[in-house]
């Protein structure tokens, strides 16, 4: 329902009619189609009728939905990752990842094309500069790039923008994949942590202390914790790496000792945090999971002015 609100919503801007008109023709375009379309899918008739090409239209980033096979964006860089490769099921490549943002929000942008890599390799897509991009696939909330697409500096300016990420307060069963949020709730299972290495230089993974870059070095062993969350309202399992596993109270002694840890694990079942993270799709067991990039402990008297603000 969150890709059609913001569909309806686009155009109902585009077109300058009412979200309530939008949303009586889509209706009206559903069951001339005997129910056989979906909504999104009657919204992209509507639209097309109306003669808006939301292809064409080029999107704020608080606009953009999974599921936008041509999506045009413009934003600033606040963010560049380093270019990593990959060797997946006999296929090596190159992937690039950075953050844009505009004055509505912001979103990560995935590079697949060669050419596209090679302007980050070249310098000449660097942090602070605008670029615009055009014919993007959006998934999981991430703008991805293929030979198809494109990316280009501006002249454009993009002032205000919102670099922060930004999580909304969410239940558990209104999560969707792709949303950020900040979710408080209940650790009600904690699995045992898996272990990894990873190089000193470029902290990408090591096998058996090697790095694909810098050759022979000695890792650092790094750990993923997985547990499961409850918020009354639903439940998932949740992933998280090095300092969040340590604001959960457990020491680097006590994470890489499988006993040690099994002596402190039932303490953390019934804890109380405030998550916050992106949700994504796991695609081997075809479930969605809480990616946790921080936490907090619950403060009981912001949580109660919180309330009475609702009230």
């Amino acid at each position: 329902m969150e890709n059609y609100d913001k569909l309806v919503e686009r155009i109902s801007k585009s077109a300058n009619l009412g979200v309530d008109e939008v949303e009586r023709r889509v209706e009206a375009k559903k069951a001339k189609l005997s129910g056989l379309i979906s909504k999104e899918g009657a919204a992209q008739i509507v639209a097309a009728e109306i003669g808006i090409n939301l292809d064409m239209e080029r999107l704020k980033l608080s606009e953009i939905f999974s599921g936008m096979k041509r999506a045009s964006v413009i934003g600033k860089i606040v963010e560049v990752f380093p270019v990593r490769e990959y060797n997946k099921n006999g296929r090596a490549g190159k992937v690039a990842n950075l953050r844009i943002a505009d004055d509505s929000g912001n979103a990560r942008v995935v590079l697949w094309d060669n050419s596209h890599i090679a302007l980050i390799e070249q310098g000449k897509i660097t942090k602070g500069i605008v670029v615009e991009i055009s014919n993007a696939n959006v998934r999981n909330g991430e703008l991805h790039l293929s030979s198809f697409s494109d990316i280009k500096l501006s002249n454009e300016k993009v002032d205000n923008v919102v670099a922060e990420k930004v999580f909304e307060g969410l239940k558990l069963k209104d999560l969707k994949v792709g949303q950020s949020a900040r979710i408080r709730a209940i650790i009600v299972q904690a699995f045992e942590p898996r272990y990894f290495e990873v190089c000193p230089e470029c902290k990408k993974r090591a096998v058996e202390g090697e790095c694909k870059i810098h050759g022979k070095v000695t890792p650092l062993k790094r750990a993923l914790l997985s547990i499961v969350l409850d918020d009354g309202s639903s439940t998932i399992r949740s992933v998280l790496f090095g300092e969040g596993i340590n604001k959960l109270g457990f020491t680097d002694e006590e994470i890489f000792s499988l006993d040690k840890f099994a002596e402190k694990k039932n303490y953390l079942l019934g804890e109380e945090r405030i998550f916050y993270g992106g949700a994504r799709s796991n695609v081997l067991y075809n479930t969605t999971e809480f990616n946790i990039e921080n936490l907090e402990g619950v403060d009981m008297d912001n949580l109660i002015k919180e309330l009475e603000t609702k009230q």
